[in-house]
Parts: C-alpha cells; sequence; structure tokens
C-alpha cells in the first residue's frame, strides 16, 4: 500500500499548506501588535487623536479582525476593587474565626450536645453563604478561605450527625453515606458558585470513598470491593473527561488512577491465586470490564492518556484472559498462557481501535512478552556464570551433569517452561526480521489511521486549532481530518515513514531498519538462550553439554561472519550482537571445561582455531579485531594448560607463557600496519604480563621472564612504527632484568657489573647523538644511566656506612649538571631524582630526630601554613610549573 502521493499533488499540497501558515503567522503577529500596544502606556507628548501603536489592531474581543481606523484607543478596563475594601474584610474574617475558636474553647463545655449541634450548624450555614456574598463584591480569594472552612464544617456536621442521630450506626457504613451527600452536597454548592475552585474538587475527593466504605460495611467479599473500586473509577474517568476546570479534572485523574490500581491489584491477586479455571473467571471478568472502560476512555482521551489506557487495557486483558488457562497449568508452565494471550494482543492492528489506544495495547503486549523473557534471566545467568565455582578446583574430575558442573542452587525443575519461553520469542524476532515488509504492509493502516478526540475534546467537536473553531489549522495537530494539518511527510522533502525503515518522520522515533535490526538481534540471543536453558534443565551429560556450549558459539561466529555481508535492511545490529554473545559463550564454555583436563584443551583448542578462522574469514574492522584477540587469549590458555599438564611450578611454566607473545610479535611483523596488529601484539603483552607475574616467587626465573620479555619487546622495536616505545620498553625490562638478576644473586657490589654496562651503553648513545642530534636523550643515555645508579640506589638507602651514599650522591651530581649545561632531559631528571632520594637518605635520621623534639601540634601548623601559602600563591606557582614544563619540554 503506497502512501506517498506523486510529486505534483505533494507539491500542490505543500503549497496550500504554507499559504495557510503565512496567513496564520500575520494574522498572529497582527493581533500580538495590537496587545503591545494596549499594554504599553500612551506617549505624553502625542497629539490628540495620534495613536500609532494602534495602526492595523484588531478590535477587543475580536481576534483576526481587520485593522481600526487611524486613532482609534482602545478602552479602558474597569479598576480592580479597592485593595483597603479587601483587606477590612480580610481582617474581620480572621477576627470571627478567632471569636468563633474563644467561644468553642470556653463555652463548648457547657453546652449539651443538641446544642453544640446547632450552633455547629448556625455557624456553617454561615459559612456556606458568606461566599456568595463576597463572591458579589469581587472579594474571591475570601470566599475561597470561608469555602474551605464551610467544607471542614460540613466534616465536623457529619460527625455531630452521627454522634446525635445515629449513634449505633457503624463508622464505615455512615461514613459512607455521609461521603455521598456530602460529594452530592459540594457538588451543587460548586456548580451554584461557579467563581469558586475548591468545591468541585472536594466533591470529587469526597466521592472516592461511599462506594468502598460501602463494600467494607457490609463485609463483602475482595472481589466486590474491586467491583467498587472499579466503578469509582469509571466514575473519576467520566469526570476527568467531561468536567469542569483543571482542578476538578487533576482530582479525578489522580482518584481514578489510585483507584484503578488498586481494582486491578485486587482482581490480578484473585486470578493469579484462583484454586482453577472456575475460580478464575469472575476476577477475570472485573479486569476485562476495566480493559473495556479504560478503552472507553482512550476514545475521547489526549494522545498520552490514549496510550496509557490501552496498555491498562492490554496488560488486564492478559491476566484475565492468560488467567483461566494458567489455573489449570501446572504452576511453572503458566506462563506460557499468559505468553499467549500477550501475543494474541497483536490482532489488535486490524480493530477500529483509535491510533494511540492500539499502540498502548501493542506496548502491553511487548511488556507482557518482555516481563515473561525476563523471568528466565536467572536460569541463563546461572548457565553463563555458573562455572565460574570451577575456578578454584581446576581439573577436578567431569561431573556427571550439567548441572552439577553450575553449582548453583536454583529450583531448575521450575524452569521447565523457561526454555519454551525463549524459543518462542526468539521464533517470533526472528520471523519479524525475516518477513519485516509484509509486516509493516500489515501495520500500515495502524500507522497511518489518526486518533480521534487527540487534542481532549469530543469525537468530531470544534477545538482550538481546526477550521471549525474559526482559526487556521496547526501543523501537525491531532485529530484533524487528513490533509487539513501537516501531513507526515512534509517537512521540505518527502520522507517514507518510519516503518518501512526510512527516514524517521519525527525526532527521537526509530527508523524502520533500526527496528528490524533490533528483531534479528534479538532472535540470535533468544535463541542461544534458550538452547542454553534447555541443557541445564533437561540435565544433559557433562561431555554434551561442553560440546554443545562450543557449537553454540561456533553458531554464533558463523552468524557474524555472514551477517555483515548478508545485504539485508536492519541486519547490522545482528553480526554485532552475534559477536558479543559468541565472547560470552566462548568464557562460559571455556570456564565449564575447566572440570577436566581433556575437555580443557578440546574446548580451547576448538575455540582458539574457531576465533582465528573467522578473524580470517570477516572484514576489517572491529570484529575481526576482537575474533584475532580472542584466538591469542584461547592460545595463552592452552600454554597455561601445557605447564600444568608438564607438572611445572608456575614460575617453571612462565617461561612458556612466552610463546604467544613471541607468535603475537612475528604475527605483528607480518600484518605492519593492518589494524589488527596492535590489539592482537597488546593481547600478547597481556600474556607476558601473566608469564611475569607467574615468576615472582622466584627471582631467578623472574630475571629470565625479563630478560626474554625485553628480547621481545627489542624485536618489536626493529619496526618503525613500534620503536618509540617497543625500544624504551626494552632496555627498560633490560635493565629491570639486570637488578633482579643481581639481587638474587646478592651480590653487595652491583656496580662492579652494571659499570661495564653502562660505559659502553654510553659511549654509543654518544655516537647516536653525534650522528643524529635530534634524537632523544632517553635513548641514547636513559639505559646506561639506570643501569647502574639505580641499583646503586637501592643499594644505598640499605647500606650503614657513608661512602655509597657519598660516591653516589657525587655521581648523581656530576650527572645533573651535565644535563643543564647541555640540556639533557634524561641527565637532568636522572641525576636529579637519585641525588634528592640520596639527599633524603643522608638527611633521614636527622630529620626524624627533630621531627620527635618538635610539639605535636608544631608539624600540623607548618603543613597548613604551607597550604596558606601555596594557596595565596596558586596562580604564580602554575605559571611556575608551566615554565618548568616548557623548559623541561625543550630538552632531548
Amino acid at each position: 500500500m503506497e502512501h506517498v502521493p506523486p510529486p505534483a499533488e505533494e507539491l500542490a499540497r505543500l503549497d496550500r499548506e504554507l499559504a495557510e501558515l503565512d496567513a496564520r503567522r500575520a494574522q498572529l503577529l497582527t493581533r500580538r501588535a495590537w496587545l503591545l500596544a494596549a499594554l504599553r502606556p500612551p506617549a505624553p507628548t502625542a497629539a490628540p487623536g495620534w495613536n500609532p501603536s494602534a495602526w492595523g489592531a484588531p478590535a477587543a474581543g475580536r481576534p483576526g479582525a481587520p485593522a481600526q481606523p487611524w486613532g482609534y484607543v482602545p478602552p479602558k478596563q474597569p479598576s480592580a476593587p479597592r485593595s483597603a475594601q479587601n483587606v477590612l474584610l480580610t481582617l474581620g474574617g480572621l477576627l470571627l474565626t478567632v471569636a468563633a475558636v474563644a467561644f468553642t474553647l470556653v463555652s463548648w463545655g457547657s453546652m449539651g450536645i443538641g446544642g453544640r449541634s446547632a450552633v455547629l450548624a448556625a455557624v456553617t450555614v454561615g459559612a456556606l453563604a458568606a461566599p456568595a456574598v463576597l463572591l458579589r463584591r469581587g472579594l474571591t480569594a475570601t470566599a475561597e478561605a470561608l469555602a474551605a472552612l464551610a467544607l471542614v464544617l460540613t466534616l465536623l456536621d457529619a460527625y455531630a450527625v452521627h454522634a446525635v442521630a445515629a449513634p449505633d450506626t457503624g463508622g464505615l457504613g455512615f461514613t459512607a453515606v455521609a461521603a455521598a451527600v456530602l460529594a452530592a452536597l459540594w457538588t451543587a454548592y460548586g456548580l451554584a458558585l461557579g467563581k469558586l475552585h475548591l468545591p468541585l474538587p472536594a466533591a470529587v475527593v469526597l466521592a472516592q470513598w461511599p462506594l468502598l466504605f460501602g463494600a467494607w460495611a457490609a463485609g463483602s467479599p475482595a472481589l466486590v470491593v474491586g467491583w467498587a473500586l472499579l466503578a469509582t473509577a469509571v466514575l473519576d474517568g467520566t469526570i476527568a473527561l467531561w468536567g469542569k476546570g483543571t482542578g476538578v479534572r487533576v482530582a479525578a485523574c489522580v482518584g481514578g488512577s489510585v483507584m484503578a490500581f488498586s481494582a486491578l491489584m485486587v482482581g490480578l491477586t484473585l486470578s493469579v491465586t484462583a484454586s482453577g479455571p472456575l475460580g478464575a473467571l469472575a476476577p477475570g471478568a472485573l479486569l476485562l470490564t476495566a480493559a473495556a472502560a479504560a478503552l472507553a476512555g482512550a476514545w475521547r482521551a489526549p494522545r498520552g492518556f490514549a496510550r496509557a489506557g490501552g496498555v491498562v487495557a492490554g496488560l488486564a486483558t492478559v491476566t484475565a484472559v492468560g488467567g483461566v488457562p494458567a489455573a489449570a497449568l501446572p504452576e511453572d508452565w503458566g506462563v506460557l498462557a499468559y505468553l499467549a494471550a500477550g501475543l494474541a494482543l497483536t490482532a489488535v492492528v486490524g480493530t477500529p481501535l483509535p491510533k494511540n489506544a492500539a499502540l498502548g495495547v501493542l506496548v502491553a503486549s511487548a511488556a507482557v512478552v518482555a516481563g515473561a523473557v525476563v523471568g528466565t534471566a536467572p536460569g541463563v545467568a546461572a548457565v553463563l556464570l555458573g562455572p565460574v565455582t570451577l575456578l578454584s578446583d581446576v581439573w577436578a574430575g567431569s561431573p556427571e551433569g550439567f548441572r552439577s558442573a553450575l553449582g548453583s542452587t536454583l529450583p531448575w525443575t521450575g524452569l521447565a517452561a523457561a526454555p519454551v519461553v525463549l524459543a518462542v520469542s526468539a521464533g517470533l524476532l526472528g520471523a519479524a526480521y525475516r518477513w519485516w515488509p509484509s509486516l509493516t504492509r500489515i501495520a500500515a493502516p495502524l500507522i497511518a489511521r489518526e486518533a480521534p478526540g487527540s487534542g481532549g475534546g469530543p469525537v468530531g467537536a470544534p477545538g482550538a486549532g481546526t477550521p471549525e473553531a474559526g482559526g487556521a489549522a496547526a501543523p501537525g495537530a491531532s485529530g484533524a481530518p487528513h490533509g487539513t494539518g501537516t501531513p507526515w511527510y512534509a517537512g521540505g522533502r518527502a520522507r517514507a515513514p518510519w516503518y518501512s525503515g526510512g527516514a524517521s518522520a519525527a525526532r527521537g522515533r526509530p527508523s524502520g531498519a533500526a527496528l528490524r535490526g533490533a528483531a534479528g538481534a534479538g532472535a540470535s540471543v533468544l535463541g542461544w538462550g534458550a538452547l542454553l536453558l534447555a541443557g541445564a534443565v533437561l540435565d544433559v551429560p557433562y561431555a554434551v553439554a561442553v560440546a554443545g556450549e562450543t557449537a553454540l558459539v561456533a553458531g554464533l561466529l558463523a552468524l557474524a561472519v555472514r551477517g555483515a555481508g548478508s545485504g539485508r535492511e536492519g541486519s547490522a545490529a545482528v553480526p554485532v550482537t552475534a559477536l558479543v554473545a559468541a565472547v560470552a559463550g566462548a568464557v562460559s564454555a571455556g570456564l565449564l571445561s575447566l572440570a577436566s583436563e581433556g575437555a580443557s584443551y578440546a574446548v580451547f583448542g576448538a575455540l582458539a582455531a574457531l576465533f582465528a578462522g573467522a578473524a580470517v574469514r570477516a572484514g576489517a574492522g572491529v570484529e575481526r579485531a576482537v575474533f584475532a584477540v580472542a584466538a591469542t587469549v584461547g592460545g595463552t590458555a592452552l600454554c597455561g594448560f601445557a605447564g600444568r599438564s608438564l607438572g611445572l611450578a608456575p614460575h617453571e611454566a612462565a617461561p612458556l607463557m612466552l610463546l604467544v607473545p613471541a607468535l603475537t610479535v612475528l604475527f605483528g611483523a607480518r600484518l605492519r600496519r593492518n589494524p589488527v596488529a596492535l590489539p592482537v601484539e597488546l593481547t600478547g603483552g597481556l600474556g607476558a604480563l601473566v608469564a611475569v607475574a607467574l615468576a615472582v616467587p622466584d627471582a631467578p626465573f623472574l630475571a629470565l621472564v625479563l630478560a626474554l620479555c625485553g628480547v621481545l619487546a627489542a624485536g618489536a622495536a626493529v619496526r618503525p612504527e613500534r620503536r618509540p616505545v617497543a625500544a624504551c620498553l626494552a632496555a627498560a625490562l633490560f635493565v629491570l632484568a639486570t637488578w633482579v638478576r643481581l639481587a638474587a644473586s646478592e651480590v653487595s657490589f652491583p656496580e662492579a657489573y652494571t659499570l661495564p654496562v653502562t660505559v659502553p651503553a654510553l659511549v654509543v648513545g654518544f655516537l647516536r647523538r653525534r650522528k643524529d642530534p635530534g634524537a632523544s636523550s632517553w635513548t641514547a643515555y636513559g639505559p646506561g644511566l639506570a643501569a647502574t645508579l639505580l641499583p646503586s640506589l637501592a643499594v644505598a638507602w640499605t647500606d650503614p656506612d657513608w661512602q655509597r651514599p657519598l660516591l653516589l650522591g657525587v655521581a648523581a651530581l656530576v650527572v645533573t649538571l651535565l644535563g643543564a649545561r647541555y640540556r639533557l632531559q634524561a641527565l637532568l631528571l636522572l641525576g636529579g631524582a637519585v641525588l634528592a632520594l640520596d639527599g633524603l637518605h643522608e638527611l633521614a635520621p636527622y630529620v626524624v630526630q627533630v621531627a620527635g623534639a618538635l610539639p605535636r601540634w608544631l608539624p600540623p601548623a607548618l603543613a597548613g601554613l604551607l597550604l596558606l601559602v601555596v594557596g595565596a600563591t596558586y596562580e604564580q606557582r602554575l605559571r611556575d610549573a608551566r615554565r618548568l614544563k616548557d623548559a623541561l619540554g625543550r630538552m632531548r
């Protein structure tokens, strides 16, 4: 069904609408100019009869009327009542109130109950009559205050009547009757005095209680109470649609929402707890009646309320219709009945319901399906995260079944219907993704349908912004006939409707392609979850579970690789979702395989091969990098398994863990600047960190691993694109390996080993700087200096003698001065840092002695004073720091 008109017809329609908009804009501007002129006082120097601000202004009370003649002056508005009179009357009312209170406190106790009732009735009559007199004098605020007092007095009158005339009557029954009488009284009073704003909302509030209290007073069962609540909610809805005044409608909306919610909760509770299908029929009738009432109100309600009514009607219908078969099914399978009822709500597309109400019903259908799917989340989470418990006892032996490997305490028998729910939901989303064009053709009449009564008034009644009301049709006004408002395809160029996959016609509305992609992504995730959960519910053997999860990862990888090249509209979300699910499934399958040695090798080997194959088949992009990284992680895990199988201690297996980082360096050299190279090499670097962590308990092995890591970094530094980082890393690793080796050998004079390395390194750096003056001092001199200065500093901190710290301080001072003289950053910073730390070591005992001799309050005081000084000169210190940073940055 094609809704886009021919270009010529669309252009003519756009021209007509633009002309209407221009005419309406000119009309509004003219009216605005007259209003500004009416509010602006006339200039004192204006000539008699001269009023230029009134040129072209419409006549008062006639919006859009022709301009008035030259010199027209609008009539003066009647002046407001005198303020002094209002003040006097307000003070008089307050004095009367004070007198009444004093009378009540002093003389009330000496009167009988009849006398009290008579006085109270007289005061009430006076309070009710006073607002009419005050309104005639224009004292609206005082009248409102006395009306509020009268409301309270009528409540006291009701209590007095109960105490005098019917003391034996039940409190709930009398309250129900009194609330009904007072609601009718205040309704009549509010209609008689239409200028008062309080009586009618107060009557609406009082109308909430008669039916409810009457049902309670009669000892009615919960179902009757639910009907009373529903009847009250229907009354509130009627008042909200046809009532006068904002206060009345707001009070009715709030009261109706509370009562309707209470009625629905009563029906839901009774339906869920019904003992059988027959017991669920009565609460189902209550819920269906509530749904019918909500849909009836949606015909006339504004857009937001109409959609909310559709949601309420849909949920109530699902509870009513699904509750009957659910009562006959086992408790674990009742969710399927509600799911079927929720899916049946999609038939609303072919009904003549208003657009907004039908959309609300569809939202309710989606909410039911989503709720059923969310109910399966604990089981899926247990399947995915349960194997984490195997980390505490790796290769302890293959368990008997899938559930015993998960270590979860979930009641799996209660999740029997969960895989079915996921499978049905996945099938529906998959069908929607596959036949999306047919689905859009079915939904096209609903999307194109106008919502009657969306403006809040009765259907067909002229309202503001409609031609019948005398004004131009507002662009895009709801409820306007097709063609009188701005059509959906307007906006400067023709647009395809959003549900067909084109650009969205309204900001924030998802396009059809996005919705289709979301359906495909949801189908893949839910289908994967259904298969996972089915294995746990059926408690398949452990081998079958491991093989099944690995096969699911393979299927998801195939979907991720082939989905991107399918060319189907909205298919971009499917491969991305499949990729994420594949990674999550690979983690779960890998953890699950840790129970058995053979399963670990098989699963991680298969996963590494699968991800490597996917990386080869995938196109360039993030997906390919993720595949390659996952394959690298799988290979690293296999190396760790090999060390455990050989019976090696963790530190002995550390060099074996460097096999994968070495392969990644070679792989990076092969790929060069390919975007996949960097993620793979970084992942290999993480494997090298694991190897270093394993070797930490044994210093000789740690030195060996650090040296091997330095070799790998040096190999990566051969490539120009990796040289700036890899060269520095290699130098640091070699130096660190040397330190660790010296410490492991308990060498007390490291200079004997470091100086032979430092001197040639400095010579090489000097030659490098002569050949390339632009080379960094860190590259030329940093490794050589660090090789001697830092180990000597570490030994000097534990040396009780004075010779080593003195010699180290002199050497650091010389290096610092050379760095400052020749503007070499490495020499300046390394020498200065070593000199400062060496001096701190020498001064530390004296500082401790001085600190012990000082009063306890002095160090905090000095610290506070320092902070104050720094804060006061913060800007200057900041400029000094920036100058220092710039000076260091200019050094090589």
